[in-house]
């Protein structure tokens, strides 16, 4: 039987962001076993850290599922939008909830594309020039960008 669009574009968030893929690391992967200290090295000034980076992810990942739904701006749990500063000295509680903050954002987001009519994957989000298909397959597709990125950024950190 084939797969529903719905279906296909879940599996494409989900290897991007936390099932076993064959590409390698996704994102979630990116940052399994980092301490808050390592999340948030940079691998030069004015360079986002991995810990940056994941709360942009979530973010966007909040992004696609306000676009979705029809919700309006706002409602992110944390002040701010698109780029959010991270430090050490904002502690492990911190680096923990903002991971928990991630798997939550995604969770949700896999929630409304499962919800999602199957006859509207090719209409265009309100405001935009791109569809909701676009805006899911984009927001799978940034994940695995910023998944390579926060391995790079791990890397060059430690130099």
């Amino acid at each position: 039987m084939a797969a529903t669009e719905n279906e296909v574009l879940l599996h494409a968030l989900d290897h991007a962001y936390d099932a076993t893929s064959w590409h390698g690391p996704n994102l979630r992967g990116a940052i399994r076993g980092l301490s808050h200290v390592d999340a948030a090295k940079r691998p030069g000034k004015g360079r986002h850290s991995v810990w940056e980076l994941a709360v942009h992810c979530a973010y966007w990942k909040y992004t696609v599922r306000r676009r979705i739904t029809g919700e309006k701006r706002g409602s992110f749990p944390l002040e701010g939008s698109n780029w959010f500063a991270r430090d050490p000295k904002h502690g492990a509680a911190q680096w923990k909830a903002d991971v928990a903050l991630l798997d939550e954002v995604h969770r949700s987001l896999r929630a409304e594309i499962e919800r999602f009519p199957e006859r509207r994957w090719s209409e265009k989000v309100k405001g935009s020039r791109w569809t909701y298909r676009d805006i899911v397959a984009g927001v799978a597709a940034h994940d695995l960008y910023h998944a390579g990125q926060m391995r790079l950024v791990k890397v060059l950190a430690k130099r």
